[in-house]
């Protein structure tokens, strides 16, 4: 038989009447345990309190698709405890040691508060740590698997202009070959300065036209033209020539007058320089263009993060929402339309920046996600003295009245295991109030918009 002495060693029975001791030994079952033994199983009936005499324990389990373990040791208090809404064990208890503990029945409950009230009120603190460190837990697991996606996407939004940038680099070495052969062609011939400069003055006009390319279809008629002016002068075997000029809008007139000036040597010498000229143009736009998103996401990650600056401060709400559409191009290109209602004034919030991006990227992931990556994403900001209003809104199914009310809950989520750790909406409201704001939703089939409600800044400048 257990010893009063050996309960007033756990921590919450410390100082309790011996009379109220006895009680719950009296209604407890005393266990004897050897290593590998199992005293609960996830999926049981939470019928049990457990009190850890001696030994060591492990408990082991699953939530969304990932499995966790956490040790146990004499002196601590597990399974259900009171006023738990707990229904299931979500564990599975086993012994590492040879162990005791005893098994307090959850139906013995109700005398237990009756009985003895400070234990209750010991237990029930216990529960509350217990539910914050499980918060705890989950939402640095919601952050980690957020920064997981994020890190996924802005490492293939970086790869493609950095791959585009390599491709061009590598191009450019060949064709740099190809007008420097060009080059000692023409060098070799005696040109008059009038055939120099008409030259030099048609490299100039190709390499610094300011028009777009024409589309497929017209550059393939282009093509066709300059490709028949260039056989009608012997010169028969320039088709990658006519197609490389065509895609820069280069027309076939402009080479009439190198003819009617040039023998056909000279004239193909300086058509292949030329036409080097236009492909080294396209390729220094294709790596400036490349090497800018890079820098342009750069800087977006930076201001996303608000790295190097004050942690709070006075942010441009605008400028937030448009960072965290960046870093969410990923999973907006394939897909999703985005139509933007700014109001064009100064809205500033005064805040912790690199929370809000966490607002707007968890409402604009739900989005898209409640559109399976499809449909119509609206992004509006207005003011509302003495607010700014954030609406983040989209054209998916909706929310059903049955879910609505549960969206803020922790831990609720409609998404499968593994998918979704119910603290997106959690962390925003946290958030949002926080910031002294308020959140609110409104859907139904091809209209649910979330508002965010935030003060503005006392001094907006």
């Amino acid at each position: 038989m257990i010893d009063r002495s050996e309960l007033l060693r756990v921590p919450v029975f410390a100082d309790l009447p011996d009379d109220q001791l006895a009680w719950f030994i009296s209604q407890c079952q005393e266990q004897l345990l050897k290593p590998g033994d199992t005293y609960i199983r996830q999926g049981d009936p939470a019928e049990n309190m457990f009190v850890i005499l001696e030994g060591e324990f492990q408990a082991r389990g699953e939530i969304n698709g990932e499995t966790f373990a956490f040790p146990l040791k004499s002196g601590e208090v597990t399974g259900v405890l009171p006023f738990s809404r707990m229904k299931r064990t979500p564990v599975t208890g086993r012994a590492l040691s040879n162990g005791r503990l005893l098994r307090f029945p959850s139906a013995q409950f109700p005398q237990l508060v009756q009985k003895m009230p400070e234990l209750t009120t010991r237990l029930v603190g216990l529960m509350s740590d217990r539910i914050r460190e499980t918060t705890r837990v989950e939402q640095q697991r919601d952050r980690l698997a957020s920064l997981g996606k994020l890190s996924a996407g802005l490492a293939h939004e970086l790869n493609n202009p950095a791959s585009a940038a390599k491709r061009a680099t590598g191009q450019l070495r060949q064709i740099l070959k190809k007008i420097k052969d060009a080059s000692h062609e023409l060098g070799r011939r005696e040109l008059t300065p009038a055939q120099k400069a008409e030259i030099e003055n048609l490299e100039a006009s190709f390499t610094q036209r300011d028009e777009p390319p024409p589309d497929a279809l017209i550059a393939s008629d282009i093509e066709e033209q300059i490709d028949s002016l260039l056989r009608s002068h012997g010169q028969n075997d320039l088709w990658q020539l006519s197609a490389d000029l065509a895609r820069r809008g280069v027309k076939s007139a402009a080479f009439e007058s190198l003819f009617a000036n040039l023998d056909a040597d000279t004239a193909r010498a300086a058509l292949i320089r030329l036409a080097a000229s236009v492909e080294i143009a396209n390729l220094l736009n294709e790596i400036e263009s490349s090497t800018s998103r890079i820098s342009d996401l750069v800087l977006a990650i930076k201001e996303y993060t608000f790295m190097d600056q004050a942690p709070v401060q006075n942010v441009d709400i605008i400028k937030s929402l448009e960072n965290t559409l960046t870093i969410l191009n990923h999973k907006l290109k394939h897909g999703v339309i985005v139509k933007r209602d700014y109001q064009r004034v100064p809205l500033l919030v005064n805040s912790f920046g690199s929370e809000l991006s966490q607002v707007w990227t968890n409402l604009i992931d739900n989005a898209v996600d409640a559109m399976d990556g499809n449909g119509e994403l609206r992004v509006r900001t207005y003011r509302e003295d003495p607010c700014v209003v954030v609406e983040i809104g989209d054209n998916g199914p909706g929310i059903s009245p049955e879910v609505k009310p549960h969206i803020f809950e922790p831990f609720f989520t409609t998404k499968g295991v593994g998918q979704g750790t119910g603290l997106g909406l959690d962390t925003v409201q946290r958030i949002v109030k926080k910031h002294r704001g308020s959140i609110h939703v409104s859907s139904e089939p091809g209209n649910t918009r979330f508002q965010v409600w935030l003060p503005l800044a006392e001094n907006p400048s």
